[in-house]
Formats: C-alpha cells, structure tokens, sequence
C-alpha cells in the first residue's frame, strides 16, 4: 500500500484559485495553478507563500486555461518551480494569451495605483510582470487529448474533452492502480460552440466541481431577450454595454448577434468588440477547429460583422461615438480591463443597460451591480449606478445541478470518496445531499489548505 496526499491549495470552499497538489513516493502532481479571485480576503491570499515546497512539485497538468486555473503559474515559477507545464494545445494558448493579458492588467493597475497614490502599498507591485508571464511560457508542453502519458513506473494521465471553453478537458490519473478523477470545470450538453463534455466511467478518488451545484439554469431565451435590450436601447438612444469573459462568452455572444442579425431580428445597430484578449482568443478558434463546431465559413462571416477594436484610441472614439450601439468589453465579472473605461462614462446614465451574461463571485463589482449596488468604485473612486442592470443566467458556461448529475452517470463503480471543489457553501451543501440521494456515495467538502491522505 502507498500512501497519497492531497493538498487543496485552492477552490476549496470557495470558486477560484484551483491548486490541487498530488503527494506521492514516485511524482508530486499540480493539477491547475489558479488565481483567488472575488473577496478581498481571497485576492489577498494570492500573496501569501503556499504551504508546500514549489521546487519539490514534478509537474503541473492543467484542465484548462480560465485564469482561476493559470493565473499563479508565473508567481508559481517566480518561487522557484522549474517543471513542464502540461495541457491541451488550446489551453496552453488560451493560457498564453490569459496570462499576458494578465500580466499586463498588473502591471498598468500597480503603474496607476502609484501615479494616483490609491494603495496602501509604497510602491504597488502587480502581482506578475510581463517578464515573468513570458518565462513561465517556456515551461509549456503540449499533449494530446485521450492518449495515456506516463510521469513515473506507476503514474499516468491522460486529458478528456469537456466543454466549458476550448481546449478544456477533465483529467484522470492513474496513480498505484487508483484513479483519480478532476472534474475541472465541467461544459454543458447543449453548447452553442462546443460539443458535449464527455463522462468518466470509473473514479476511486473523484475531485468534482459544484459551481452551479445547487441551480438549474433558467429555460429563457437568450436571443429573444438580446433582441429586446437592442431594441429598447435603440428607442432610448442609448448604449448596451455587456460586460463578458474573453473566452468562449464573447465568442458565443457574438455568434448570437451575427445570426440575429442575419435571420433580420435585430436591425443593422454597430456591434463594438473591446477586448484585446477576446481577439486573440478568436485566433483560438480559427487554430483548433477540432474543438468546435461553428464551420470556419460562418466564423469568419461572423468576425467581418462587428467592429473589432484594435487600440485604446478606439475605445475612446466608440465612447464618443452618439449614436445607439452594443459594447462587449472584458471584464466578465467587471473585476477590470476595458469595460471599466466604458462604465466610467455611462454608468451615471439613465439610457445605458449594462447586461451581465455569467457567474458572478462574491466580491465582485459584477456580483454588487446584480445586488443592486448604488455605487460603484473603480479608479480609486465612487460611481453612482443610474444605470439598468440585466442578466441572462443562461448563457454560463458550466454545468448546473442537473447537468452536473448528468456527467456522472457513466460511473460504474462506486468511488471512496468524492470531494466537492471549487463553489460556494450553499451550492456545494446542495449538490453534496443530491448526489448522496442519487447515488448513496461517499462526499466531503474540503477546507482551504487542509491535506487529505489516501492508501492506495
């Protein structure tokens, strides 16, 4: 008998910062290397040194390339990691372009934070720098997906399509013999761009994520409600800023407005793409084709259709800009990035609908706008919100309960035990008493930072 530990580094007990280390005599395994995201409490632990030994970690297998399960790889190699750095070849591009957006983000907020004197910190530092993104890209390898790779005699691996965002997959692990099972972040049945994730069929040790655990995503009609917001803010002569995540939302949201416009549904209104990272991600697409279904004919159809913004000079003339319009700027949870510059200038509007289009975290500008925030504050200042805040639930890109139960149906043994990662308290209570009632398995949630030992 061997003896295993887990460490849960991350996306225990709460979303994001997915680390999840596995302790054995032959490899230690990073699954995922993720940023905390949300509550100030949480961010602040990005700072903090992990409790393990970073040089003593083999290597770091990636699910997929969402910045909560990339996002501390550069600070992971700043602390001394020098192993390969292992996904699908989407995910490592999709992580590429993440990271150095990222990056980026750090360094202009740390730069302005210091020029406008609103840290506490003297002098701000991002948390990245651009260099140290562009270091941790030299320690990238691709593999295949459904092909078994072995890191030692009794250890192997191999990734497993899985919706979500391209490139994403779960992974299964081969460790004395025992499976181990990490969900990842688990794509729903029905994509607009994505094929169906497929199902594991056997997990002794199941690390499942339970984002969406104690939900059901809501039977509305996306294009339905986009042609009514468009419809409205060409009435109101107004502006229709959604804020959106820069993989896979943007492209769907886009996908959504092209056919729209194409079956004549929505009349010819100017379509804005602001993310400089969403255009590269486009680039994804184009690269992967396997991964997706959208037929490259109608992609590039799709792409020629909206107005791509190339330069921060743009932003500030599509702002200027009176007419009615739809802006698709990054953040997706406005934790950031252009759609702040956006909400800036129109958010004290009483003509301006800003529609959110996914998961908030706690902690969140986006979270506080769907709760009815009065205020705002970005740029080291208040924004009073006049403006009308939408959301359409059902365009998220995970899972929900009933999916969730879906995916593990294909399991044929009953696994030892199951951890429930990567939600909230209420989701994860949720999804652990339904799949108990379902299945009669064995589940426990794990608390930030505690080691779990395994015999195997």
């Amino acid at each position: 008998m061997q003896n295993v530990k887990v460490h849960f580094l991350g996306a225990a007990g709460t979303v994001t910062g997915s680390k999840f280390l596995i302790e054995t005599t032959e490899q230690n395994i990073l699954i995922d290397c993720g940023m905390f995201q949300g509550l100030k409490k949480l961010r602040e632990k990005n700072w903090e040194q992990l409790p393990i030994d970073v040089s003593a970690i083999d290597v770091v297998l990636l699910t997929h390339g969402h910045l909560d399960h990339t996002g501390y790889l550069p600070r992971l190699v700043k602390n001394g990691y020098r192993g390969k750095i292992i996904g699908t070849a989407p995910t490592l591009a999709i992580a590429e372009i993440i990271l150095l957006d990222s990056a980026k983000i750090h360094e202009e907020e740390a730069e302005k934070a210091n020029k406008e004197g609103y840290s506490k910190h003297k002098p701000a530092q991002p948390f990245y720098s651009l260099q140290e993104a562009e270091v941790t890209l030299g320690f990238f390898q691709s593999e295949e997906r459904d092909k078994w790779i072995e890191l030692s005699e009794n250890i192997k691996y191999r990734f497993r399509y899985n919706g979500h965002i391209i490139g994403a997959t779960f992974i299964e692990l081969k460790i004395f013999g025992k499976t181990f099972v990490f969900s990842g972040d688990i794509g729903r049945e029905h994509d607009l761009l994505l094929f169906p994730p497929e199902k594991p069929e056997h997990a002794d040790y199941f690390f499942m994520e339970s984002t969406y655990g104690d939900k059901l995503h809501p039977e509305e009609s996306v294009s339905e409600k986009l042609v009514e917001l468009i419809n409205k803010t060409i009435h109101n002569r107004g502006n229709l800023i959604i804020p959106s995540f820069a993989v896979e939302r943007l492209q769907t949201l886009m996908f959504l407005l092209w056919k729209l416009y194409n079956e004549n549904r929505i009349p010819n209104i100017p379509i804005f793409i602001d993310s400089p990272m969403g255009n590269n991600v486009l680039s994804v697409f184009q690269n992967f084709p396997d991964w997706h279904k959208i037929p490259m004919k109608e992609f590039n159809a799709m792409n020629n259709r909206m107005n791509i913004i190339a330069s921060y000079k743009e932003t500030w003339e599509t702002i200027d800009n009176p007419q009615p319009k739809v802006v698709i700027a990054g953040s997706g949870m406005v934790t950031g990035g252009r759609v702040l510059t956006y909400l800036k200038q129109m958010i004290d509007k009483t003509n301006t609908t800003v529609l959110m289009v996914g998961y908030q975290a706690e902690g969140t500008r986006g979270r506080q706008m769907l709760e009815g925030a009065q205020e705002l504050k970005f740029f080291g200042k208040q924004h009073p919100v006049k403006a009308e805040i939408d959301h359409i639930e059902s365009l998220s890109a995970h899972a929900d309960q009933r999916g969730l139960l879906d995916w593990t149906s294909n399991i044929k043994n009953i696994p030892e035990e199951i951890f429930l990662i990567h939600g909230e308290a209420e989701a994860q209570h949720a999804l652990r008493l339904k799949l108990q009632e379902t299945y009669g398995w064995q589940v426990s949630i794990p608390k930030l930072f505690s080691v779990k030992e395994v015999l195997v």
